[in-house]
């Protein structure tokens, strides 16, 4: 065994003289406990969160979209697009036309976004498991129905139940406003209400209404343009690397983003305030580390005989002062490996048991319990963090007295 670490190891598990050093000790470790413990619970749920938001966003998000970079529609019947839905990869090809439109149903009226859908999209997303009323058709019999966001169908006041068609009003996309009769100027459509969604998120739930695309093209003027292309992959498919062929083949004039990259901005935010949160829990176990410095320093002092003896033997100051550096680091990293063991049980525990609930009544969220997930990444993160914290923690003293009193012993 290394030598100055022995002697570190034998300082940290002995019985000093004084019992004020043994109690700042075990501070130190409890501070440094207690704060590893916050910070791998408070990462993991974290994380535990963003499955969660992205889960409830696949439900309606595909797993690639293209959208042109410039402009609003292109055409999808070109030699580059049939080349994307040759892949072997892609198991569906959608063509998407979306916008904006006044929706109206009796004497209320809502703008609202207008996503006009083939009828496999239940294929293509998770579409009817998020259903609370209504079946999810589109047209049949001549007829067309809408599927609408829970919020928007609270806002019109409209259900799937409702015999009264809602009106669907979009400008022309060609052709001057007719001042003497402004209402000629829209496209004017009706659909029936087929069925509602929650997803739990207002960015849809409050905006969004699936029409069939034949309806929607009709309703903004769009012959054979669509606003983008929708895309799931066959089972087993490397999503990466789909999506770099498609990127390659179709060049730089569109986008093709992954569900993450379609919600950019809010799981962007969670990271900030994933690693925001990381940063002051990281502060606060900087300030329990000071009380390294209070019991190393009493050790160092204490131990001013044993110095004076490893002297006598041959030890020069570097050693002496390698040993008790070791020892503050000792302190922190005890600290680190049990905060961590505890932590991690913890969140398992949260993970298969429950036990914290999000609130005293089952069901009035969308899950009862913390939702949490260790990640390998955020474990090595905290423990180079307390390490590394705790050894400036220990450096500062022994260098600090290494030049004041060891060469005076």
């Amino acid at each position: 065994m290394n030598f100055p670490f022995y002697i570190a190891q034998r300082y940290l598990f002995s019985k000093k003289s004084h019992n004020a050093i043994n109690l700042i000790s075990m501070i130190s470790v409890c501070g440094v406990v207690l704060a590893t413990i916050a910070l791998v619970c408070t990462l993991s749920v974290y994380n535990g969160f963003n499955d969660l938001v992205s889960t409830l966003f696949s439900t309606f998000d595909p797993e690639l979209k293209i959208t042109p970079r410039t402009g609003k529609t292109f055409s999808p019947n070109t030699d580059l697009f049939d080349k994307v839905r040759q892949n072997p990869s892609i198991d569906i090809f959608s063509e998407i036309v979306e916008d904006h439109a006044l929706v109206k149903f009796k004497d209320r009226q809502v703008v609202a976004t207008i996503k006009g859908v083939p009828e496999n999209f239940n294929k293509l997303t998770l579409i009817d498991s998020i259903l609370i009323d209504g079946e999810f058709e589109l047209r049949t019999g001549g007829s067309d129905y809408a599927v609408l966001g829970v919020g928007l169908s609270a806002s019109l006041g409209a259900g799937a139940a409702f015999v009264t068609p809602l009106e669907l009003f979009a400008p022309k996309r060609f052709g001057k406003v007719n001042l003497a009769n402004p209402t000629r100027s829209f496209n004017k459509r009706y659909a029936q209400v087929g069925a509602v969604f929650a997803i739990n998120q207002p960015a849809y739930d409050e905006n969004y209404m699936l029409v069939s695309l034949p309806l929607a093209r009709e309703l903004f003027g769009c012959k054979e343009e669509v606003t983008s292309i929708e895309l799931k992959l066959k089972g087993g498919a490397d999503l990466e690397k789909v999506k770099s062929e498609i990127i390659a083949l179709i060049g730089s004039n569109f986008y093709v983003k992954d569900r993450f990259e379609q919600q950019e901005a809010s799981f962007k935010m969670m990271q900030i305030e994933k690693w925001m949160t990381y940063l002051i829990l990281s502060f606060i176990l900087t300030i329990a580390l000071f009380n390294v410095v209070g019991s190393l320093s009493m050790l160092m002092i204490e131990k001013k005989q044993d110095v004076e003896t490893l002297h006598n033997l041959g030890a020069d100051n570097r050693l002496i002062a390698k040993i008790f550096l070791i020892e503050g680091w000792l302190i922190s990293g005890t600290g680190a490996v049990i905060g961590l063991t505890i932590g991690v049980a913890l969140c398992l525990i949260q993970q298969y048991y429950g036990v914290i609930s999000l609130g005293q009544t089952a069901g009035a969220f969308i899950i009862d319990a913390y939702p949490v997930r260790l990640v390998g990444t955020d474990l090595l993160t905290i423990l180079i963090t307390v390490l590394t914290v705790g050894f400036f923690a220990a450096w500062y003293p022994v260098h600090y007295l290494s030049k004041r009193w060891l060469d005076k012993v």
